[in-house]
């Protein structure tokens, strides 16, 4: 399980627990919230080299618009209130499938960008993308659906975030 995130808010140091993102997010979307909490630390790992990063100087796009995802990174960066946070169906991968494609996302600090990519080891599955765009789910789909949603959270958060998440090899110069 991935440690505490830990961000600057005008110098004073807050700390974040997954089961903080969960409580704030609700029940409805674990899976985007466990998503958004690992990019959140592989991010964190490779920006906060110098110790913790501020909060509100994350700039975040992302194709995935998942509320789960929302959430989380507006409870840890204050991103969405501020306009910092952004989705773009352009960012996505769609040479990854439909299941891989929209978990993609950039992370700006200051003068730094990395792209945090989802790897393709099981954490997102077909059955999730299927029942998860169904119109009108039948009770029994929908409480398929709460179940494979709460084994993908289980899935990515039993890892450590770079088991999860790839950062593209370069960083880039904003």
């Amino acid at each position: 399980m991935t440690d505490n995130l830990t961000v600057l808010d005008q110098g004073k140091t807050l700390e974040f627990s997954f089961e903080d993102a969960l409580r704030y997010h609700g029940p409805l979307a674990p899976g985007g919230v466990a998503h958004a909490y690992q990019v959140l630390a592989r991010a964190l790992e490779v920006l906060s080299a110098d110790g913790p990063v501020e909060r509100r100087a994350l700039v975040v796009t992302t194709a995935h618009g998942g509320p789960g995802v929302r959430d989380t990174f507006e409870l840890v960066t204050r991103g969405v209130t501020e306009g910092r946070y952004t989705v773009n169906a352009a960012l996505a991968r769609k040479e990854r499938g439909t299941t891989l494609a929209n978990y993609v996302f950039q992370i700006e600090y200051r003068n730094t960008a990395i792209t945090v990519v989802i790897r393709d080891d099981g954490f997102v599955v077909d059955e999730y993308i299927s029942l998860s765009r169904v119109a009108n789910r039948t009770p029994e789909q929908e409480a398929r659906l709460v179940v494979v949603k709460q084994e993908m959270a289980d899935r990515v958060m039993a890892q450590p975030a770079a088991q999860v998440y790839d950062v593209e090899p370069a960083l880039a110069t904003i």
